[in-house]
């Protein structure tokens, strides 16, 4: 386990912008995990003996996948504006998303998933009575864009959610030739509250690597909040883990091993599947940001008066 100076912490000896090294004791690397396990776990006199290290790395790999999705949850913020088909490309380590919202005045306004279609592909054809697929000179399908993102860029999309509009500051709805306006108290009668919502909607292409949005977020830019597999980075030795997760990452791998192994008994296995089991719910605690001083702030609220 690799430590440093001072100076090198906080300056990195000069080179580049000296904020390489800020808050890097907090992790440990893959590559020195690899290197740990292989050395403390993997011996004639260990329970582990004969494995190949390619096996503890990609182990290892999966354990810090596990810890991202669940347990660590180290979510990434991404702002970004959109192109001209109302689209944000997914960056390039998301996994799925946390939130999804539009900066606006100076705040973040959440939006909510689309549960319509809102995009579509649109492959091009001939006006004969056939409609044939037109092809290109390579023999692939010629596509355009269809008129489900057509009438979504423009706003001409019909919609289960509340299309509102404003009228001297005042939202409403227009409707033949009038204006429609609610009380700011009480509810609407009939009102989905699946689909109740003013912001704009967005729907995720996973297959596109793409997020469509509605109409009303021309000109605006997008706030993504998201995880990853922790594993974005590609070195071994970039790819890094929280050392309060050690632990479950060497119990994780010793269990992997165990379990496909041939000729271990089935009383080992169990015992490295419950250290495991253990090893996970510790990193989980540990790393939920449990502050006495927090959840006192939280508890102050049972003394509010409501009304």
């Amino acid at each position: 386990m690799a430590y440093i100076g001072d100076l090198k912490y906080y300056e990195n000896d000069g080179i580049g912008v000296g904020d390489e090294n800020w808050g890097s004791y907090q992790y440990v690397t893959l590559a020195d995990i690899v290197n740990n396990f292989m050395l403390m776990y993997v011996g004639n006199h260990e329970l582990i003996n004969n494995v190949d290290r390619y096996k503890v790395l990609f182990h290892a790999k999966r354990a810090i996948q596990e810890l991202n999705y669940d347990a660590m949850r180290d979510i990434k913020v991404l702002q970004q504006s959109l192109d001209y088909q109302l689209r944000l490309v997914l960056p390039s380590d998301y996994v799925n998303y946390v939130r999804i919202s539009v900066y606006d005045n100076g705040e973040l306004r959440p939006l909510v998933e689309n549960v319509q279609i809102n995009y579509s592909k649109n492959y091009l054809q001939d006006t004969s009575k056939n409609a044939k697929v037109l092809f290109d000179e390579d023999g692939d399908i010629l596509e355009g864009m269809s008129q489900v993102d057509y009438d979504r860029i423009k706003g001409l999309e019909a919609s289960v959610y509340l299309g509102k509009s404003v009228m001297s500051g005042q939202q409403g709805y227009f409707d033949d030739g009038r204006w429609y306006f609610e009380r700011t108290i009480g509810a609407r009668y009939g009102l989905n509250t699946e689909t109740a919502n003013m912001n704009p909607t967005f729907r995720i292409d996973n297959r596109s690597g793409v997020i469509n949005f509605s109409s009303e977020m021309s000109g605006k830019d997008v706030v993504i909040e998201y995880i990853s597999d922790g594993l974005e980075r590609g070195d071994d030795s970039q790819v890094v883990v929280n050392k309060l997760a050690e632990e479950f990452i060497y119990a994780y791998i010793k269990y992997m091993i165990l379990s496909t192994k041939l000729g271990v008994q089935e009383y080992i296995v169990r015992r490295a599947q419950k250290e495991k089991t253990a090893m996970y719910r510790n990193s989980k605690i540990r790393m939920s940001n449990l502050h006495p001083s927090r959840l006192l702030m939280t508890l102050r609220a049972q003394n509010k008066w409501i009304k």
